[in-house]
């Protein structure tokens, strides 16, 4: 005879329920889940930026802001702001920071199980505008600290020398072409242009002993040129750190212009002592102090279409820009 046990229906919905219970596994947390906003407000010394938390990872976030570095990937270890707690969007203050300076900067969110980190960022920080300085005519000038040099960070328009002496205004293609003293002129004679532009000087001028540049400045040596160029990254990035950003003056494409140097490169071109004046939107030259031959010196130039800067030779003859460099 077979012997039939039954079991209640309420004991096998308990038993199922229990069953469940025990073969239930608890969802694993993690840290939180972060974003970063942009970077603004960018100034010499700070900037503003921000982040949102879209997950808290499954345990109250107690610490939410952003941490910066002029290292990649920043951590909590690092700078950092503390702004509030929880789910959602919030706003941060980066401050202590240093001109002319690359940071790296993420949002950051703290839970009990650890911290989450959003998309590194990166920014630079202004350039320092160091002051002014005023030449022999009155023209006053803003100069830029870049590295250990202070340059003035617009071309020479001054007509005189240092000592109260006039430069000669050239303004024949004939008489400049056979010139072999200080002269200078304004861009295609005309003088508006020098308003922006500067004006154009041969090296003659660039050498009279009696200065053409403002007391406590100089015309830069090639060495003082190279200086600049090599804090800016070198003469195949530096251009484009030089030139002002877009197309106001400068032809399209006008390729890598940031200007994050604050040097505010113009396009004024030259006049040659062979075809006149050449001039468009294309290029910007600038006179060294130093000596190549006889017949030339060193001078820098930049193009539109390039990111890069030219160390080049050039005869004397050659109407360029100045930019003074602090003694």
């Amino acid at each position: 005879m077979k012997i039939k046990f039954l079991i209640p229906s309420v004991f096998l919905a308990g038993l199922l329920s229990s069953l469940l219970f025990f073969c239930k596994k608890e969802a694993a947390k993690t840290p939180p889940t972060v974003t970063i906003v942009a970077v603004t407000n960018i100034t010499t010394n700070a900037a503003a930026s921000g982040g949102e938390v879209t997950s808290d990872g499954g345990s109250a976030v107690t610490a939410r802001g952003v941490c910066w570095s002029t290292s990649q990937n920043p951590t909590i270890s690092d700078n950092k702001t503390t702004d509030g707690s929880g789910t959602g969007s919030f706003s941060s203050n980066i401050t202590g920071l240093n001109a002319n300076s690359t940071y790296y900067v993420r949002a950051y969110a703290t839970n009990n199980v650890g911290t989450g980190y959003g998309t590194a960022l990166s920014f630079k920080t202004l350039q320092v505008i160091a002051g002014t300085v005023t030449d022999i005519d009155g023209n006053d000038y803003h100069t830029v600290i870049i590295g250990n040099q202070e340059w003035m960070a617009e071309n020479l328009k001054v007509t005189k020398y240092r000592n109260g002496d006039p430069i000669s205004n050239v303004t024949e293609f004939v008489a400049w072409s056979t010139l072999t003293t200080g002269g200078y002129c304004n861009l295609l004679n005309d003088v508006s242009k020098s308003i922006a532009y500067g004006r154009l000087y041969n090296w003659y001028a660039v050498n009279d002993s009696r200065n053409i540049a403002p007391v406590g400045w100089h015309v830069p040596t090639d060495a003082e040129w190279t200086t600049l160029t090599t804090y800016l990254g070198g003469e195949s990035v530096a251009g484009g750190k030089m030139k002002e950003a877009g197309t106001a003056h400068w032809c399209n494409p006008n390729v890598g212009a940031t200007n994050e140097s604050g040097f505010t490169a113009l396009p004024i071109g030259s006049r040659s002592y062979q075809y006149d004046f050449l001039t468009n939107c294309d290029w910007g030259l600038w006179w060294s102090a130093t000596v190549y031959s006889e017949s030339e010196a060193y001078n820098r130039i930049v193009f539109d279409s390039e990111i890069g800067i030219n160390r080049v030779t050039n005869n004397k003859k050659f109407g360029f820009s100045i930019r003074c460099i602090k003694d």
